[in-house]
């Protein structure tokens, strides 16, 4: 008997064990009953959307994605910077925050955002036509056997010389994201390193980090051949 419970017991810690890891590498996605808690009144203050974008070289004109938009609180930042000539992608992959931003850009009279619904580790973006793709307080909802994967469809997303921005909460600083499933910088950076992408900037704000991500330069075989086949008639 004493055998038996020994054994259930085993198997229920081993449960228990499975559950927590799937726990941390499927994470569950941000309830759309909750935006609310996204449009606090002093966010700019901690978010820093000024100096985000500015890391990221978007500027009027440009194309950018931003991905996990949840509410569209940094959708209408990056709408305004870069002008009605500009273009911002608001995806999410939950249909409810579609419409929550759609209703955001009608209050806002914005002709220059599109809403799009993205499955996974698939942005559903443009190939190559992006200056930048900002991800804020999205990675850590991706699934861990996906980010390698999340962060190439990204990149195919942007121009050569298009820069991917990932904003976290760093672990142990407190603030006003959650305690649990914060991703340290170091992760983000072996996902990309592994996804083919190199680090050219980091940068600290109060209680996140950034990571400025981008493609490794063209070789120079590569930059004639390109050139080459511009100027054949």
């Amino acid at each position: 008997m004493r055998r038996v419970i020994a054994v259930v017991a085993l198997f229920a810690a081993g449960m228990a064990a499975v559950h927590a890891q799937a726990g941390q590498r499927h994470r569950s996605l941000f309830p759309p009953e909750n935006l609310g808690m996204l449009e606090a009144p002093d966010r700019a203050t901690w978010q820093k959307p000024e100096q985000i974008m500015d890391a990221l070289n978007i500027a009027e004109r440009s194309r950018v994605a931003d991905i996990g938009a949840g509410s569209g609180w940094f959708t209408i930042h990056l709408a305004l910077r870069v002008g009605p000539r500009g273009m911002v992608y608001a995806q999410d992959v939950q249909p409810q925050m579609m419409e929550a931003i759609r209703r955001r850009v009608q209050r806002e009279g914005l002709s220059n955002v599109e809403v799009r619904l993205g499955t996974g580790a698939s942005p559903n973006l443009p190939q190559a036509a992006l200056d930048a793709v900002l991800v804020v307080d999205t990675y850590p909802e991706v699934d861990v056997d996906d980010r390698v994967t999340f962060l190439r469809n990204l990149a195919a997303a942007l121009k050569p010389a298009g820069r991917l921005g990932i904003v976290n909460y760093t672990p142990g600083r407190g603030g006003p994201g959650p305690d649990e499933g914060r991703v340290d910088s170091a992760s983000v950076e072996a996902d990309a390193l592994a996804a083919g992408l190199r680090v050219i900037a980091r940068e600290n704000l109060p209680y996140q980090y950034v990571l400025v991500l981008a493609k490794p330069p063209a070789s120079r075989g590569a930059q004639k051949s390109a050139s080459s086949k511009l100027s054949s008639p």
